[in-house]
C-alpha cells in the first residue's frame, strides 16, 4: 500500500505533502515512513526531561496503537534547547534508531545504522542507513538547526 509521498523541508517549517495533478503524489518507498518516524514528536517517558513540565506532546494516535506499546515518533523534540555535546549526540542516534525499530520488527528491514553528527555549529546531522530484506540499502542524511529542533 503506498503513502501519500512527504517531503522533509526542516524543523521549523517541518514536512509537506507533494502534489501530483490531479492529486496527491504517493510514496512506494521508505522516505516518508522514516520523515514521520523520526519528526514527528513522540510522548515523553516518565523520566524525561522536557521543556515544560506539563510538554509531554506526543501523536494522539497512539491512544488507539494496537499492541498499546506500539508508539509513533520520535524523542528529537527533547534536544532542542541542550548543548552540542557527544553525549548529546548519542542521545540523539538513540532516539532515532528507536523511532526507526519498528523497521525491523514489522519485517521490512533487516537493519538500521544510525549517525549523529554536528556538520556545522548550531546543526544537528543525521545519517541513515536501512538495509532492506533483500540487501537493497537505503540512505538519508538530514540536518537541522539544532536550535530550531
Amino acid at each position: 500500500m503506498a503513502d501519500i509521498r512527504t517531503i522533509f523541508i526542516d524543523f521549523q517549517r517541518g514536512a509537506e505533502w507533494l502534489l501530483d495533478a490531479p492529486g496527491l503524489a504517493t510514496d512506494e518507498g521508505l522516505d516518508t515512513a522514516v520523515i514521520l518516524s523520526l519528526f514527528t514528536d513522540a510522548r515523553a517517558q516518565p523520566d524525561d526531561v522536557t521543556p515544560a513540565p506539563d510538554d509531554k506532546r506526543g501523536w494522539w494516535g497512539d491512544a488507539f496503537a494496537a499492541p498499546a506499546a506500539d508508539r509513533f515518533g520520535s524523542r528529537l523534540w527533547l534536544l532542542g534547547r541542550r548543548k552540542q555535546l557527544p553525549s548529546v549526540l548519542a542521545e540523539a542516534r538513540g532516539y532515532a534508531e528507536e523511532a526507526l525499530a519498528w523497521l525491523i520488527a514489522d519485517g521490512i528491514a533487516s537493519r538500521v545504522e544510525v549517525d549523529a553528527f554536528i556538520p556545522r555549529p548550531e546543526t544537528l546531522g543525521l545519517t541513515i542507513a536501512i538495509t532492506r530484506p533483500n540487501g537493497e540499502p537505503v540512505r538519508y542524511r538530514f540536518e537541522a538547526l539544532w536550535s530550531a529542533l
